[in-house]
């Protein structure tokens, strides 16, 4: 059997505010296995968000363990956590965060580079990717210059581009209309599949959450219950 490519235990993290400590994750435990998608669904205020910058090794402050790529996060300093998610983890927001003076092949080139991919290996990578997403003829353009569903398939691009063993999607299509989010993420869920990464998907939309592999569900920060998804693939 195949290890995990995430494994959390007794996750916990807490912010003092106002001389009151709020405990945001209270004891969280997940395993992730190569090439599943799992849906993380919850209200707003519920921890997905925390939960996902503790799996994206973004900050400290975490109680509990992280295994990632079955290396364990707790000792590692700013400059290893760094690598890390540069070497493993692939990241789509809500909102796209592209680089607005750059074109879509080179906010796709870009973190290939950082990784020492030559620049020519990294465009033919980049136009592949953008490609696939319906966006060829777009390789040019800068991110004023595409519709908000293109801007987060280039997004979604940039994730892939480095082949991350997991990929952490924070409401990735929570700002598009509802035909613009299902083409997106009827791209992304193929693209993640076909290259086998596993993916977890934060997101509030019980009917997106049903396309993927397993529903994990989290109430005032504990999984309360895991199912599989209700949709076959």
């Amino acid at each position: 059997m195949n290890e995990p490519v995430i494994r959390l235990r007794n996750l916990a993290r807490s912010f003092e505010q106002g001389g009151v400590v709020i405990d945001v994750l209270r004891g969280v435990n997940l395993e992730i296995a190569p090439g599943e998608v799992v849906a993380l669904l919850g209200p707003s205020g519920s921890g997905k968000s925390t939960l996902l910058q503790a799996v994206g090794l973004l900050e400290g402050g975490f109680r509990g363990s992280i295994e990632l790529a079955g290396t364990s996060a707790q000792d590692m300093d700013a400059a290893e956590r760094t690598t890390m998610r540069r070497e493993h983890l692939g990241f789509v927001y809500q909102f796209h965060h592209l680089l607005p003076d750059f074109n879509a092949e080179e906010n796709v080139i870009l973190p290939q580079l950082l990784l020492g991919v030559k620049r020519a290996e990294a465009s033919e990578r980049a136009r592949e990717l953008l490609g696939a997403l319906g966006l060829d003829h777009r390789f040019d353009h800068r991110p004023s210059q595409l519709s908000g569903g293109e801007q987060q398939r280039v997004a979604v691009a940039r994730a892939l581009a480095n082949r991350p063993q997991l990929v952490l999607a924070d409401e990735p299509t929570g700002n598009l209309d509802e035909k613009t989010s299902d083409r997106v993420l009827a791209q992304f869920l193929e693209l993640v599949r076909g290259q086998g990464n596993a993916a977890l998907v934060a997101t509030h939309n019980e009917r997106l959450a049903a396309s993927m592999d397993r529903v994990v569900r989290l109430h005032e920060g504990v999984i309360e219950r895991e199912t599989p998804a209700a949709m076959p693939r």
